[in-house]
């Protein structure tokens, strides 16, 4: 099987290196790392991962780090199956040579990874099983109905989230150390908000997205403990591709930095992970870098929900509340109690 990927760069052509035909494995054949490369750095590309003379099946990546396809050649009978799943789009597209393709497309940007993993999933049943679209695309979606009730890992919001919480971390350790770092991560222990810094309280949220859309989970979640202000910090990171770093890097580097003060602090640190689901045996191969400074934000002059806002009479009955907040384009708190500007990972 042959894999050749084109793109473009100020003009000119990007191109990946061929891969033997006796290859098999579609994984190997098109890592991550390298489609993240061309997401990373906003470039288009386009994979032929099915033989020479056979019907087209083509991994594409999309201009600007826009988004992940597969693209497979329909003959004159068929038209592409319905997709059950909303995360899953399939439409047909006609290529400028005539042909008619299905063109498999998901709208959810942060979900890039593990749909990586199923258009190839996909693409391996049509070309090494000689399968039909429709039935690679029923059979794959079907195998990994048995895996959805268990997760492979950490979730995306979970992952993004240490991150941040990690980049805070060492911002906080640069000024006091880690020993008094540690003891303001309180996140990790149960408590309601991810710092306590003195006397203000602060929450991080970390989002992939564009806009600086988070989910806050709870009605507490930026509820003010009394006599202690609480402010938010929005980040916002973008896949770096080569250049970005995988949560197990920032761990890592983390770690190493608590221990060189003293080894017991890497020990708690450790505890600390352990109690957010961090595994270092999960699967760790997407690299982030920040899109930008974080937003920071006094809770109270941003939009949110508290007990407060709850009508007569549900007080103490409604005890989950989950939802999403946009605070794009408010304008930054003066004298936030950390300066988080030109935050890095770790």
């Amino acid at each position: 099987m042959n894999t050749h990927a084109e793109g473009t760069e100020d003009g000119n052509v990007v191109t990946a290196g061929d891969v033997p035909a006796s290859a098999t494995s579609h994984s190997a054949a098109l890592p991550w790392t390298s489609v993240e490369h061309y997401l990373g750095r906003g470039l288009a590309a386009s994979y032929r991962l099915s033989a020479t003379g056979k019907p087209l099946v083509s991994y594409e990546i999309a201009d600007g780090g826009r988004g992940i396809a597969l693209h497979v050649e329909l003959d004159r009978r068929h038209r592409p199956p319905r997709s059950p799943l909303p995360a899953v789009r399939i439409e047909q597209i006609a290529r400028p040579d005539g042909r008619r393709m299905a063109r498999i497309t998901t709208p959810e940007p942060e979900l890039l990874r593990d749909f990586h993993d199923m258009l190839l999933a996909v693409a391996g049943r049509i070309i090494a099983g000689g399968q039909g679209l429709d039935e690679a695309f029923d059979e794959t979606v079907h195998g990994w109905g048995a895996l959805l009730g268990r997760p492979r890992r950490m979730s995306l919001e979970k992952r993004l989230g240490l991150h941040g919480e990690l980049a805070v971390l060492g911002r906080i350790a640069r000024g006091v150390g880690w020993s008094t770092a540690l003891d303001t991560w309180v996140g990790p222990t149960g408590e309601e908000h991810d710092f306590a810094l003195g006397d203000a309280d602060l929450e991080v949220k970390t989002t992939a997205a564009e806009a600086r859309k988070h989910t806050i989970h709870g009605l507490g979640q930026l509820s003010e403990t009394p006599g202690r202000p609480l402010w938010f910090a929005s980040l916002r990171l973008t896949r770096g591709g080569a250049g970005g770093r995988t949560l197990g890097d920032s761990v890592r580097a983390t770690r190493d930095a608590a221990a060189a003060e003293n080894i017991a602090l890497g020990r708690r640190l450790d505890r600390l992970l352990e109690a957010v689901g961090w595994d270092s045996q999960q699967p760790d191969d997407e690299r982030w870098t920040p899109r930008d400074s974080p937003l920071v934000l006094r809770a109270t002059d941003m939009p949110r929900l508290t007990d407060d806002d709850l009508p007569g009479g549900a007080d103490g009955r409604i005890d989950r509340v989950t939802y999403g907040v946009d605070v794009t384009g408010l304008p930054p708190a003066d004298r936030p109690p950390i300066d988080l500007s030109d935050l890095v990972l770790p």
